[in-house]
């Protein structure tokens, strides 16, 4: 007999779903922490993610290897990951490159825009969202999001330079791409195993990370030969807090807790990413940059709570 919703066994799922969407919401969190903190090791951002990138993928082929020799590896999945991918490599160099030109909380509200572009995607993609824009809930929602996330641009202390509408530029076309994977992943490979897609797609995602790293990257990325053993054990700790775990915990978290439910709580990452960085970094948002990254966080949770379960499945891949 199916357990009821009081009975001890959901209850003890809802509790091991909240404690996966809270780890999973601090890994996130930590991210442009860690890539703020590699580039004061002199890391640039091509580097890190073709490092970050290839310990993520070391770690899941193994296993990866170990399906396919028992034919649990459906062999379309390896055509089928290559869209998502594309837009996973490009957005994840542009997401390792915008913690480099922005401080890394007032990055995080800014690539949280990317709520607006999953759902307007999933709109065009998918004909069972589209009732959702009827819903004035979703158009207070956007707009709380841009209004919050002009309001960070024009409180910035300093104004926005060069460098910081680059950076917000970065940003905004990151949050776009990874807008673009999360309904790609929907679209070609939801059909499959998430765990098992996400293996494919992180080891596709590594050989073009490492490849732009050599190319790209300063010294072709050798300069973590110069790391201390401290600094290599963060870069590793990077990886599996960052890619390898953290996704995993997502999908798990999914499961028991739902889909709705999670992508809300991952909506606070950018708060949590501001007060790391207050404590690491000493940066500095105004009492105005937080009001107005709060309404937008609050914008993304009204286009959720309208959107509901349906939409939401569009951007359940949505993570760095």
């Amino acid at each position: 007999m199916a357990a009821s919703p009081s009975s001890p066994g959901q209850h003890s799922s809802s509790l091991g779903g909240i404690g996966l969407i809270a780890f999973t919401l601090l890994s996130w969190a930590s991210v442009p922490l860690f890539l703020r903190y590699f580039k004061d090791c002199n890391l640039d951002p091509f580097s890190q993610n073709g490092w970050r990138y290839a310990i993520s993928a070391l770690f899941w082929l193994p296993w990866l290897v170990w399906m396919y020799r028992r034919g649990a590896l459906p062999p379309a999945l390896f055509t089928a990951a290559l869209v998502p991918t594309a837009f996973n490599i490009v957005g994840q160099t542009l997401f390792a490159w915008g913690p480099t030109l922005l401080d890394p909380g007032f990055f995080s509200f800014v690539f949280r825009v990317q709520i607006v572009f999953v759902m307007f995607g999933a709109y065009l993609l998918f004909p069972e969202e589209r009732a959702t824009l009827r819903s004035p809930r979703f158009w207070v929602g956007i707009v709380l999001v841009f209004v919050g996330s002009i309001g960070l641009i024009l409180f910035k202390p300093d104004g926005p330079g060069h460098a910081t509408l680059l950076g917000i530029l970065v940003s905004l076309l990151s949050g776009v791409l990874f807008a673009g994977y999360g309904l790609s992943v929907r679209y070609y490979v939801s059909k499959y195993s998430p765990v098992i897609s996400f293996g494919v797609i992180c080891n596709y995602t590594a050989l073009l990370a490492v490849v732009i790293g050599l190319t790209l990257g300063t010294g072709a990325g050798m300069r973590v030969l110069e790391f201390t053993a401290f600094q290599f054990a963060m870069l590793v700790a990077s990886a599996f807090i960052g890619i390898a775990i953290s996704h995993v915990s997502y999908y798990a978290a999914i499961r028991r807790l739902g889909v709705t439910v999670s992508i809300g709580i991952i909506q606070l990452q950018p708060i949590f990413t501001a007060a790391g960085s207050l404590l690491l970094f000493d940066e500095r948002l105004t009492g105005w940059q937080w009001l107005c990254g709060v309404v937008g966080l609050g914008g993304a949770i009204v286009m959720l709570s309208a959107s509901g379960l349906r939409t939401s499945k569009a951007v359940r891949d949505e993570a760095p």
